[in-house]
């Protein structure tokens, strides 16, 4: 039986290097639902979303387990700056993103490109077009990936650590325009962060990670309010505004 568009289901997950690395991870997301994958670095949450998009390091393999996605699947990463080409002005880039997915003219390219500035809230898009990489602020970049993954019309979004390297009113910005997108769109997201406060405010469910393993899994407000691991409770423990952040727009 396929898969609706957004959906996903991850069954008995395994990642191996020179050893195991994710053991057996069980995920499901609904269409439209945003699920949260919080743990410390090391605990095998971005690895798991990697293999979601079939983009694992060298040297990695998924050796056990399944992964089916319903839909076009995009990612946006933590370092915008890691994927955006340093020698090619941003809108050019996103507007060959648009022309390889629509199959149209340049210039209809580059239109579609200017629609999606104006769909993540670039200021001024005629202008940040034409700008390198280099000349965007943090933000700015993580706006830039964020509209080269819409120009594929997905149906689920996997973020990694978007928000990670901002400060906290951009990152309140960034975070509040995934949850418009989402409503908006229709999305799916699977969001990656070490940061459960981030997870609350975005997230439907959280699954938490730990070495490798999904040692629990809940909604939100459960999750935060009623932590059934000792792990778990040390990570809402070390946000302290974070019961309240919870509740917040879930009643």
């Amino acid at each position: 039986m396929s898969l609706r568009p957004g959906e996903l289901t991850v069954t008995g997950l395994r990642i191996t290097g020179e050893t195991e690395l994710v053991h057996g991870v069980d995920l499901t997301l609904a269409p439209g639902e945003a699920l949260g994958i919080v743990g410390e670095s090391g605990s095998g949450k971005t690895l798991t979303l990697r293999a979601v998009m079939g983009l694992l390091p060298r040297g990695l393999r998924v050796s056990g387990g399944k992964v089916e996605a319903g839909g076009r699947v995009a990612m946006i990463f933590q370092d915008p700056l890691s994927y955006l080409d340093p020698m090619t002005r941003v809108g050019n880039l996103l507007a060959e993103v648009c022309r390889a997915q629509s199959g149209g003219s340049a210039i209809s390219a580059r239109a579609r490109a200017r629609e999606l500035f104006v769909a993540v809230r670039l200021p001024h898009p005629d202008v940040l077009l034409r700008r390198y990489p280099h000349q965007l602020s943090g933000g700015q970049r993580q706006r830039v990936l964020l509209a080269i993954a819409l120009a594929a019309e997905p149906d689920l979004l996997l973020c990694d650590e978007p928000t990670t390297a901002l400060d906290v009113t951009v990152q309140a910005e960034v975070l509040a325009l995934l949850t418009d997108l989402r409503a908006s769109r229709g999305l799916s997201l699977l969001f990656v962060s070490h940061d459960l406060a981030v997870v609350a405010s975005l997230c439907d469910r959280v699954v938490v990670f730990r070495d490798g393993l999904a040692v629990e899994t809940g909604s939100t407000v459960d999750i935060v309010n009623r932590p059934a691991q000792p792990y778990t409770k040390a990570l809402v423990d070390a946000v302290l505004p974070l019961p309240a952040l919870a509740e917040v727009g879930r009643e």
